[in-house]
């Protein structure tokens, strides 16, 4: 009897290491090839998002289709070891950026950007005109105050392939700000 309730205790020990192994797994695929969680250092994306907020990264989309104009995007830096950004997609490959007293062209058109501050200013640092080869975007972070963000006026458009996911929901804080990302 007491044989059986060893062996009984033994399979128990072992399904739940197995249970426990298949989760650790299954999370690892989620967070490898699904979506991640990153957080907000720093105002570059003000008034959009504020520090210390928490989103989610979905890299579904970059499987099928890369990112589209509009979204936020998170990237491996450029100039930076083992650090990602936040920032937009204001231009795809093909298009044509340029920054002219302060406000955003694409394609020669100006670009109306609900989601900056009213009357803010987009300061250049060097050059104010791009040509986005395929492959390859151009980011700007929603905080146009000078130095407030380091995006394509500071090291050019950007590779597809550095971008880690696209944001399109904060899920901390609980407060008015939870939810979809506009």
């Amino acid at each position: 009897m007491e044989e059986d309730n060893n062996k009984t205790a033994k399979n128990e020990a072992i399904e739940w290491i197995k249970s426990i192994l298949l989760a650790i797994v299954i999370a690892i695929l989620i967070k490898s090839f699904i979506f991640n969680t990153t957080y907000v250092l720093g105002n570059s994306m003000y008034p959009t998002l504020y520090e210390k907020d928490r989103l989610f990264a979905n890299k579904i989309p970059l499987y099928f289709s890369g990112p589209k104009r509009g979204e936020i995007v998170v990237l491996e830096a450029p100039d930076a070891s083992n650090k990602d950004y936040i920032k937009r997609v204001i231009g795809i490959g093909g298009d044509t950026v340029a920054i002219i007293d302060g406000k955003v062209y694409l394609n020669g058109k100006i670009l109306v950007e609900d989601y900056i501050e009213k009357d803010a200013y987009t300061h250049i640092y060097g050059e104010n005109y791009w040509e986005i080869p395929e492959g390859y975007v151009f980011v700007l972070g929603d905080n146009r105050d000078e130095g407030a963000s380091k995006d394509s006026r500071y090291f050019g458009y950007i590779p597809i392939d550095s971008i880690k996911g696209i944001t399109n929901f904060r899920y901390f804080p609980f407060n008015n700000r939870f939810g979809k990302l506009e």
